[in-house]
């Protein structure tokens, strides 16, 4: 047994987290989302085979999303500064704000109940969904970034809101983009280099959060050293991050080949799928 499966039953999530590491780094350099909405479905679906309970499995599949960010994201930035795509001024004006909302986000990740983390990625997922799909250029908020108050708002909510979803900050600053008039391309870029950011000190925080939850379930090796470390999956990652290292690069080439348009409704059905699968689970508990 390993991690709660026989052997062919490990085999098989084995096979299977490769195949999303591949999927999730080229998705994170097409939409400059780092992979976690992604990874956090379908871990949810493998640690629900692999025995976790209902009520750390959304907060481990969130940890480790963002522990795996961190490699995937630092290789879809790198490759979209290449090309001069990514906005400087938004990240360093956002810096200091999002430190404090993923600071707020790991403590609350500690406390919060699990259906928070779901009703969370279900919100943010079908707002960004009806946006990309059904938006038009005309829904704007303004010509461009507010300066002040409101900037550091924004920043520290979504600090706050990525750590609760295991996302590296691209479903938030590509929707703020696009509705303040910012070519989707130039989005998906900063949102790459926004996913560095956040995943780090995110991670850390998962890892606070679930340290006392080794010993609330002794029995769920999947939560066990060194299977897990607090929130952090160390069986996903060492799976996952290998192939996503690989395709990142590539999903970048296809992002910038790619129509505004043709990415835009891409990204919006992939998440109107995932909210989908979260609404099901808060509604029948699975």
């Amino acid at each position: 047994m390993v991690a709660g499966l026989n052997a062919s039953e490990f085999i098989e999530l084995a096979l299977l987290l490769l195949g999303v590491g591949a999927l999730s780094g080229f998705l994170a350099g097409v939409f400059g989302i780092g992979g976690g909405a992604i990874l956090v479905p379908v871990f949810y679906e493998c640690f629900r085979l692999a025995g976790v309970p209902l009520e750390v499995r959304m907060p481990l599949c969130i940890g480790t999303s963002l522990a795996i960010i961190i490699p995937t994201s630092i290789s879809s930035f790198r490759a979209h500064y290449a090309r001069g795509a990514v906005d400087m001024k938004i990240l360093k004006a956002w810096l200091l704000p999002i430190m404090i909302g993923v600071i707020a986000g790991s403590v609350t990740a500690r406390y919060a109940p699990e259906r928070l983390f779901k009703i969370v990625f279900v919100c943010v997922a079908w707002t960004a969904a009806t946006r990309l799909l059904l938006g038009r250029e005309s829904w704007k908020i303004g010509e461009d970034f507010p300066e002040g108050p409101l900037m550091k708002i924004y920043g520290f909510g979504v600090g706050l809101l990525s750590t609760l979803m295991g996302v590296g900050g691209g479903l938030f600053l590509n929707l703020l983009m696009t509705f303040y008039g910012r070519p989707i391309h130039q989005a998906v870029a900063t949102s790459s280099a926004l996913a560095v950011f956040i995943s780090i000190p995110g991670a850390i925080g998962y890892i606070y959060a679930g340290w006392p939850a080794a010993a609330h379930y002794p029995a769920v090796a999947a939560l066990q050293l060194p299977f897990a470390l607090g929130y952090v999956s160390l069986i996903g990652a060492v799976l996952v991050i290998p192939t996503s290292l690989l395709t990142a690069p590539l999903g970048v080439r296809v992002a910038h080949a790619m129509s505004k348009r043709t990415l835009e409704t891409a990204f919006g059905c992939y998440m109107f799928l995932v909210g989908g699968r979260f609404v099901i689970s808060l509604l029948y508990g699975a």
